[in-house]
């Protein structure tokens, strides 16, 4: 089962884009690590390993940036505006960012499972229920996140962020990424 990472829709103009953009890089790999969860008590194929390997790094690398992208550059820029249509999305933010700090010790049992799993090929039956477990966990609040933020913080935010707050969060995305140092370097 391959993982590709797909393209990507929306460019740095639209920060709420790409963050949904994101989402749907989550989920496959969620989708990727529960493919592999449930055959993780027997040997992976060559496939299965690569997919995993992805997974992981995917949620190692990639996913904090996201995280940071919301905590630190959206959600505080949300919070600053005033507007009654904002008060619904304002209200789900603390739990979001809760979700985030709940999803961190599955995504260290994830990492420490799904590395000795790469390492050994496959799990003991009882390391793979745990993996099993941790991953369904994940899956579920991440269903349940993706669609709070997508459906609800994204498109409010998309409407009512200044254009500038919009290119301020863009910037701090690229920064997160190097994207900033590898377009000045290029200018040269």
């Amino acid at each position: 089962m391959p993982v590709q990472i797909g393209s990507v829709t929306h460019s740095f103009d639209e920060p709420t884009g790409l963050l949904s953009d994101c989402h749907r890089r989550v989920e496959m790999f969620i989708a990727a690590l529960e493919q592999v969860a449930d055959v993780s008590d027997r040997e992976l194929t060559a496939d299965t390993r690569r997919s995993l390997d992805l997974a992981l790094r995917y949620f190692r690398e990639a996913a904090p940036k996201h995280t940071a992208d919301e905590e630190i550059s959206l959600f505080p820029r949300l919070r600053g505006i005033s507007d009654e249509e904002l008060q619904s999305a304002l209200a789900r933010l603390d739990e979001l960012e809760s979700d985030h700090r709940w999803a961190e010790p599955l995504h260290a049992t994830a990492e420490r499972l799904g590395t000795k799993c790469l390492q050994e090929r496959q799990l003991s039956t009882g390391d793979a229920k745990e993996f099993r477990g941790a991953v369904h966990r994940l899956h579920e609040m991440y269903r349940r996140h993706i669609e709070v933020e997508d459906r609800e913080v994204f498109p409010v935010a998309k409407k009512l962020l200044s254009e500038q707050a919009k290119s301020e969060i863009a910037n701090e995305m690229k920064e997160r990424r190097g994207l900033n140092a590898i377009a000045t370097v290029q200018l040269k």
